[in-house]
C-alpha cells in the first residue's frame, strides 16, 4: 500500500494517505531551536554516552515522575534511535532462543518479527471484546518458555485504552508467573474525550519492577524524524541495553538527543494542542464512518490516531473476495489510502490514521462512501 500510495503521488495523482502512523504536525519550534542552538554551540560534533546524555536521561526520569509519580534512576533510562529500535534492542537482550513473548492481536505490525529477529518464538493472543486480551486469554497461551508479554496502550491500531482494573489483573498474573511486562506507551499523551489514563508502571511497586517501559518523542512531540526513543525499566536490562546499543549503533544521534532534551524539559502546550486537534478530527470521523454502509466499529477509540473498523462486509457488498482487494480498489479508484487489517493480524478489519487535516479527512469519508455506494 505504501508503494503504491507513493507511485500514485509521484504521477501527480489525487492522493488522501490514512495509511500513515505518524502525526502532521511540524516539530514545535522551541524543540528545532534547541537542536540548532546546540549545533551552534559545539555539543553535536562527537560521540555521547551510548545510552544518552545524562542530562537527557534526567530530564527523561523527571517527565515520566511528573506523568506517573513513578521515579526512574538514569541509570534506569536509556535513548535509543527511536521507539522501534528501543523494542528490537529489548527482545535481543531479553530472548534466548526458542523462549516465547504473547502479542496481543490486534497489535503493531513490527512486534511478531523483532521477536523472531532475536531468535524468540511470538505467540499471537486474539482479544474477543474491545480489542484487548484478558488475563484468562493470556493464561491459554502461556507456556514454560513464556518470557514476556507486550502491553500497548493506547493501542496501534485500535485506540483502545487499558483501564487501571484490566493492567493490574494482567499485571498480577505477570508477577504471579514471572513474566516480563513490555508497557508500550508510545500514544499515552494521545488520549481523548475525558478518558482516564493509566500506566502499567503506575499500578503497584512490584509490577513496576516486572516492567519495562517503551516511550518516545515521535508521537507526542511530532518528531517521527528525529529518532528518539526511550526504554526505562530495571538496571540489569537497561545495562544491557547499553552493552547492544554500544556495538549496534554508538549513539544516537547527538542534536536529535539535544531536541529530546527540549521536548522533555520544556512547555508541554504543543502536545496538547495536537491533542485536541486529534480530539476533535476523531469525534468528526468517526461519527461519518460508522454511516458508510459495511463500516462496523462499535466503540469509538479513545487515544492515538487510529480507527480500526471491520470492512469485510463493505468487501462484500462491493464484491470483493477479501479486504486486501476492497483497500486496494479504493485506493486505485479514490485515491483514498488505508492498511488492511491482516497486517495487524486481522484480515477483516482496515486500519485509517486520523493525522490529516480535517477538510482531508471530510474529503477522504465522501470518497469512500462514493466508492461502497457505486460499486
Amino acid at each position: 500500500m505504501s508503494n503504491l500510495t507513493k507511485q500514485m503521488k509521484a504521477r501527480g495523482e489525487d492522493v488522501i494517505d490514512l495509511s500513515i502512523g505518524q502525526p502532521d504536525f511540524e516539530t514545535p519550534k522551541h524543540i528545532e531551536e534547541a537542536a540548532i542552538a546546540a549545533i551552534r554551540n559545539n555539543k553535536t560534533s562527537f560521540y555521547t554516552q551510548a545510552s544518552g546524555i545524562p542530562e537527557l536521561r534526567q530530564a527523561i526520569a523527571d517527565h515520566i515522575f511528573a506523568q506517573t509519580n513513578v521515579r526512574y534512576d538514569p541509570r534506569q533510562i536509556v535513548v535509543t534511535t527511536g521507539a522501534k529500535f528501543a523494542l528490537y534492542g529489548l527482545m535481543q537482550v531479553l530472548l534466548d532462543p526458542g523462549e516465547e513473548v504473547l502479542v496481543p492481536i490486534p497489535g503493531w505490525v513490527s512486534y511478531v518479527e523483532q521477536i523472531k529477529l532475536a531468535g524468540g518464538v511470538p505467540r499471537s493472543v486474539v482479544a474477543k471484546a474491545n480489542f484487548k486480551v484478558t488475563v484468562d486469554e493470556l493464561e491459554a497461551q502461556r507456556t514454560a518458555k513464556t518470557r514476556a508479554v507486550i502491553i500497548n496502550s493506547p493501542q496501534n491500531p485500535t485506540g483502545a485504552v487499558y483501564t487501571r482494573q484490566e493492567l493490574t489483573l494482567i499485571g498480577n498474573w505477570a508477577l504471579k508467573h514471572d513474566i516480563l511486562v513490555i508497557a508500550d506507551d508510545i500514544y499515552r499523551d494521545l488520549i481523548y474525550n475525558g478518558t482516564a489514563y493509566t500506566s502499567m508502571i503506575q499500578i503497584d511497586p512490584a509490577i513496576t519492577a516486572n516492567t519495562v517501559l517503551i516511550t518516545g518523542v515521535s508521537k507526542s512531540y511530532a518528531m517521527t524524524g528525529w529518532r528518539i526513543g526511550v526504554i526505562a525499566g530495571p538496571e540489569k536490562i537497561t545495562s544491557a541495553m547499553g552493552k547492544l546499543l554500544g556495538h549496534a549503533t554508538g549513539n544516537t544521534t547527538a542534536v536529535a538527543q539535544y531536541a529530546a532534551l527540549a521536548a522533555f524539559s520544556g512547555t508541554q502546550e504543543p502536545v496538547e494542542t495536537m491533542r485536541q486537534a486529534f480530539e476533535k478530527r476523531l469525534n468528526a470521523v468517526y461519527d461519518r464512518l460508522v454511516q458508510i454502509p459495511g463500516f462496523e466499529l462499535d466503540t469509538k477509540p479513545q487515544g492515538a490516531f487510529y480507527l480500526f473498523p471491520k470492512v469485510s462486509r463493505a468487501a462484500q457488498l462491493c464484491h470483493y473476495t477479501s479486504v486486501d482487494d476492497f483497500v486496494a480498489a479504493l485506493l486505485e479508484e479514490t485515491g483514498v489510502a488505508l492498511v488492511p487489517g491482516r497486517a495487524f493480524g486481522m484480515p477483516e478489519h482496515a486500519r485509517l490514521s486520523y493525522s490529516k487535516d480535517m477538510e482531508s479527512l471530510m474529503t477522504a469519508m465522501d470518497r469512500i462512501a462514493a466508492f461502497v455506494a457505486n460499486n
